[in-house]
């Protein structure tokens, strides 16, 4: 299925350079990423900007991600060297252990600093991502009411601000932001189908039909619970679109089925977690150089 999807560069030579300058003045990286599309939603230019810095993949939304997928890419991430841990930034699950991970992530830093006699100097750190991983709700969940900005730094950056969240730990509020890269167009299309890039760029009722097709190959149980098709594997996934919006009743005038408003529904509900907790992607789905 060919799908163009663009995107704006100058938008990306931007935030490349604001990164370039915000990452020299952190010890640790933290890079968000979707649960359910970790690979997909990690940009590696990150990798790149990141070098000599120690490095935290945070997987987020992990309610809406299969748990058993979560374990493979736990797996995955630890095996190139980053540390991990899993949230649910919007009700906080797994945010409390960010900070001993970032210490951990941190130590050989911290245990060179003590012999150098600097005591007490903060690890500084950066929350990274593509745009809608939940950067801004993280933070906030991060940082809390009781965290106050401690103001520029000398030899900081002027007008860059640092918050304490804890006494050793403090992080700089301006969230790394880097643009999907599209070079494989299968990213733009898994990013499409958690809602992380434009709807525009992309035809809904296409994207309904991939969506269809990966509950039938991996959740076919989410198929027949939710929209009670029955014989689903005898079927295709434009039969199942047609056949969910009969028993939706959603129709035009002359009868005709509203594939349109099916497709953008069953997006709504897959988006939402109304599916079940379904990962797009899996480690052994990457091919690795």
């Amino acid at each position: 299925m060919n799908m163009n999807i663009h995107w704006y560069p100058g938008h990306m030579t931007k935030a490349k350079r604001m990164m370039q300058e915000n990452i020299k003045l952190v010890d640790v990286v933290l890079e968000l990423v979707d649960s359910r599309v970790p690979y997909s939603s990690k940009n590696p230019d990150i990798d790149t900007l990141s070098l000599n810095k120690q490095r935290v993949i945070i997987l987020n939304k992990i309610d809406l991600a299969d748990p058993e997928c979560t374990k493979l890419w736990e797996t995955y991430f630890k095996e190139k060297g980053y540390h991990i841990v899993k949230v649910n930034s919007i009700n906080g699950q797994g945010i409390s252990n960010i900070l001993n991970v970032i210490k951990e992530a941190c130590k050989e830093k911290i245990e060179r600093d003590r012999k150098r006699g600097i005591i007490n100097r903060p690890i500084r750190a950066m929350v990274v991502g593509i745009p809608n991983v939940g950067k801004s709700t993280l933070i906030n969940k991060l940082v809390g009411k009781a965290s106050a900005k401690t103001g520029n730094k000398p030899g900081v950056t002027k007008g860059k601000q640092w918050i304490k969240l804890k006494k050793d730990i403090e992080l700089l509020d301006t969230p790394g932001i880097l643009w999907p890269k599209f070079d494989d167009q299968q990213v733009g299309i898994k990013l499409a189908m958690i809602g992380s890039i434009k709807e525009e760029l992309l035809n809904k009722v296409d994207l309904s039909l991939i969506i269809i097709d990966h509950l039938k190959t991996k959740y076919k149980k989410t198929l027949v619970d939710r929209y009670e098709i029955e014989n689903v594997e005898e079927k295709n996934s434009v039969e199942i679109l047609n056949e969910i919006a009969l028993k939706r009743n959603f129709k035009m005038a002359g009868n005709t089925l509203d594939l349109e408003r099916t497709a953008a529904i069953i997006l709504e509900e897959y988006r939402n977690g109304k599916l079940g907790k379904v990962t797009i992607e899996i480690p052994s789905d990457i091919e690795t150089p």
